[in-house]
């Protein structure tokens, strides 16, 4: 059961990746045609100034739910690093409960929202504004799904101690080992 689950979160998770990535070539195409438009034509194209923005939006709320997935969120660790196993997994499921309880009043506050929301259209291209904060119903619901999950495996006991502090810089990891490796190899090459 916990590999058809974890192949479908893979696949949701690379299907938003690629629509970021759509998102950024949007982006990128719309303005830089826009610019060279203006530079050389005197004249541009009016939806180059509504579409990569709202295409700017749909990228982060997306990148916000890869981030969550991927655990590449920012975050200070001086604290958990400093307490024992049971402190660190207290915390984590502190962690995951609050930002269950954030996605929850994210998506009640689109719910509340969502006539008014609706109902406004953009200037230019009039479409209807839920096309474009829409997306935050998807969001909430995306990283509410994965702290819920998280706090299941929580209770179940199937979270390692690897996973207990979010933080993870890459090559900082690596000169930490390094750095400790070495350490190793100076004390035990020390005379008693």
């Amino acid at each position: 059961m916990v590999r058809p689950l974890k192949a479908l979160a893979d696949g949701l998770t690379r299907l938003l990746e690629i629509v970021m990535v759509l998102c950024l070539v949007v982006m990128l195409v719309m303005v830089f045609g826009n610019v060279m438009l203006r530079l050389f034509m005197n004249t541009g194209i009016d939806l180059s100034e509504e579409v990569p923005r709202f295409a700017f939006i749909w990228l982060t709320f997306l990148g916000a739910i890869v981030g969550m997935r991927k655990r590449a969120h920012l975050g200070v660790d001086l604290v958990v690093q400093m307490l024992p196993s049971m402190g660190r997994r207290v915390c984590w499921g502190i962690s995951q409960a609050i930002m269950l309880v954030c996605c929850g009043y994210i998506v009640y506050g689109t719910w509340l929202q969502h006539d008014i929301i609706a109902g406004n259209a953009s200037p230019v291209a009039q479409w209807s504004m839920l096309w474009v904060y829409g997306v935050s119903y998807l969001t909430g619901a995306a990283i509410g799904l994965i702290c819920l999950s998280n706090l299941v495996r929580l209770f179940a006991g199937q979270v390692g101690d690897d996973e207990l502090i979010d933080v993870h810089e890459e090559g900082m990891d690596d000169a930490l080992h390094a750095e400790r490796d070495m350490q190793a190899q100076t004390a035990g090459g020390r005379a008693p």
